[in-house]
């Protein structure tokens, strides 16, 4: 059996209420403040008090901390994270977080990753809620997250930067990141902050239902407002879940996907490998080229693309307009994605990310890339010291 942690962001999601909901459910409040005080901050305290709202009983994260407005740079932040050596797989998770939320606001202002200067999220109440957040995962023993589509508010809202657009520049782009299904609500409040989305975009396996299992407790994490007509509280279930794959080969419903495929005849090589990158960006899980042979012997290539069924649409028109087809053509299949984490190893003195799952490790090219560059050892050995380093909290290679 595999421990599943369920997010049901029904009335959106922010850090604080993610935390929340994972002590609600359990997760050992002592552990979670120890692994805090291991990181290089003061002047901080976490405490959970009840509340309610719309007549939910919930708990509500409280962080008291002096820097509330103070800004970090991404660099300082993972720094701060690595230093404290707090184990594999919760420092993984940590980093991955915040390195999807550098590298979405370094997209959003154009300045490089490690540059980006935190705001809300880089304050010490926003570490405290991602660090903590991992630190109550590893307390219930979450092996697997899966998350329902985000709901998402309307209007504008006031931020660091003034007033913004709602939903809000960096929790849009940490969506379209991996193609996350969300929903829209006609509430003019910041329902879905960049940290609660940052921790379900980057920690999530999938996106969907409640999966099958035994349900062994529930939380409800509130936010600060009590917004009339809906519970302003995020809702996790820890389940108890078959694995995917038994000794008896039975195979269980996987999570569903749309192939999109379309056949070209007069697209150059450069304009299909274009199409396949923008059918990435697009939000496409994978995209590939095969060669085949149409009528009359004409040399041809089928261009694919895998995708969540929520943004078929949307990738099916970017395969339009690049490979410039005149037909799409889409199939229903169903996928199982295996469990992964990332995490962050050092090779030669660089820092590198990598995804590790059961059965491998695998590391992230450009940073692989980027060592081989910069050291001169050739990219096939840069690959074999990444994937078999032992050590995944930051400190040794």
């Amino acid at each position: 059996m595999t421990t599943t942690a369920w997010f049901h962001c029904f009335n959106g999601v922010a850090g604080d209420m993610t935390l929340a909901a994972l002590l609600d459910a359990g997760a050992d409040l002592g552990r979670v403040r120890a692994t805090i005080e291991r990181l290089n901050i003061t002047d901080w305290a976490l405490d959970i008090e009840r509340t309610q709202r719309c007549g939910i009983a919930a708990a509500r994260a409280l962080v008291t901390a002096p820097d509330l407005v103070d800004h970090r740079h991404f660099a300082e932040v993972r720094e701060i994270v690595v230093a404290a050596e707090l184990g594999d797989r919760l420092t993984g998770r940590a980093l991955a977080t915040f390195q999807a939320l550098a590298e979405v606001e370094g997209a959003i202002h154009g300045v490089p990753t490690d540059d980006v200067e935190f705001h809300e999220v880089g304050s010490l109440d926003a570490i405290v809620d991602i660090v903590g957040t991992c630190a109550a995962l590893e307390s219930l023993g979450v092996e697997r997250i899966v998350c329902s589509p985000i709901t998402l508010g309307s209007g504008t809202f006031h931020a660091a930067h003034g007033l913004l657009p709602n939903p809000g520049p960096a929790a849009l782009g940490l969506l379209a990141r991996v193609a996350a299904p969300h929903r829209s609500a006609d509430v003019d409040i910041e329902l879905a902050t960049p940290t609660g989305v940052a921790l379900m975009t980057t920690l999530a396996d999938r996106f969907g239902p409640m999966p099958d299992g035994v349900a062994r407790s529930i939380g409800y994490g509130a936010g600060g407002r009590d917004i009339p007509g809906r519970p302003n509280v995020v809702q996790v279930v820890i389940i108890a879940t078959a694995d995917q794959a038994t000794n008896d080969a039975r195979v269980t419903a996987g999570q569903p996907v749309r192939l999109l495929e379309a056949n070209v005849d007069d697209a150059t090589g450069e304009v299909l490998a274009y199409c396949v990158v923008a059918a990435m960006e697009a939000g496409a899980y994978d995209a590939w080229v095969t060669p085949i042979v149409m009528k009359k012997g004409r040399p041809a290539h089928t261009v694919h693309a895998l995708c969540d069924p929520a943004i078929a649409d949307r990738v099916g028109a970017v395969l339009v307009a690049e490979s410039g087809t005149l037909g799409l053509r889409g199939t229903t299949y169903e996928r199982w994605p295996q469990a992964r984490h990332h995490d962050v190893v050092v090779v030669e003195g660089h820092e590198v990310r990598r995804k590790v799952a059961a059965s491998r490790v695998k590391a992230e090219f450009d940073d692989a890339a980027a060592v081989a560059r910069a050291t001169g050892l050739p990219l096939r050995e840069v690959l074999r010291r990444i994937e078999s380093t032992k050590r995944v909290d930051g400190v040794e290679g």
